[in-house]
């Protein structure tokens, strides 16, 4: 599986048997809507205000507009299970605050199973995950995290401690920001790497590795 980040929380996940995009941008703006394509399409947090000059094919909440190449992909953009092209997806609710969505709103975190590895996109969660959560979640290979969001970058660290995957790739929220790489800095002290970006990553499930390791990715809406 390869996956390719694209700014903020938006990560393409390419299998042998299909490809989910997750947290596409908007119609109108963003690297996505030049021509990433995939078959499966999830939004954590599909109730972000439309843009105004937003046009095309809305996911089913209404309220988020589509890239013109994602228009005739399968959209998921709440709590539940899923099988679409023999892809197992669970969505499961959770929040981008610590206090059940009063201040940033609710949110859904999708695992991935594709080939043959469960992957976990977390949107902009902003929350650690309680016992029944982790439960709805079950065992994960590889964490799609936030960072510079309202998770601090320790809290970051606990959380990826409860889920225990052999990846983490990191999703920086605003990568120009100051605040932003001081907290990447700070979560990979925590786990004991280095920040050293790459263009993408490739893993097999023979391939994972034995100790949690954690992966940043060179953003491709610069290109």
């Amino acid at each position: 599986m390869e996956l390719t980040w694209y700014g903020r929380t938006c990560i393409r996940l390419r299998g042998k048997d299909a490809v989910v995009v997750a947290d596409p941008y908007q119609a109108v703006v963003g690297p996505t809507g030049r021509g990433i394509t995939g078959e499966i399409v999830t939004y954590s947090h599909p109730d972000d205000t439309p843009l105004p000059k937003a046009k095309g094919v809305r996911s089913r909440d209404g309220s988020t507009v589509l890239p013109s190449s994602l228009e005739n992909a399968f959209v998921l953009d709440g709590p539940g299970e899923y099988e679409v092209r023999d892809v197992l997806l669970t969505g499961v609710r959770t929040y981008r605050d610590d206090v059940k969505g009063a201040v940033r709103g609710k949110q859904v975190a999708f695992v991935v199973e594709l080939d043959l590895m469960h992957t976990i996109h977390l949107g902009e969660i902003g929350h650690l995950l309680t016992e029944e959560k982790l439960g709805d979640i079950g065992p994960i290979d590889i964490a799609c995290v936030p960072i510079g969001g309202s998770l601090s970058a320790t809290k970051a660290a606990e959380l990826v401690a409860q889920m225990d995957p052999r990846i983490v790739v990191v999703m920086p929220l605003d990568e120009e920001a100051p605040e932003t790489r001081e907290a990447i800095a700070k979560f990979f002290h925590e786990m004991g790497g280095e920040a050293a970006p790459q263009p993408k990553l490739s893993v097999t499930i023979s391939g994972l590795p034995a100790e949690t390791t954690a992966v940043l990715l060179e953003s491709r809406g610069k290109a």
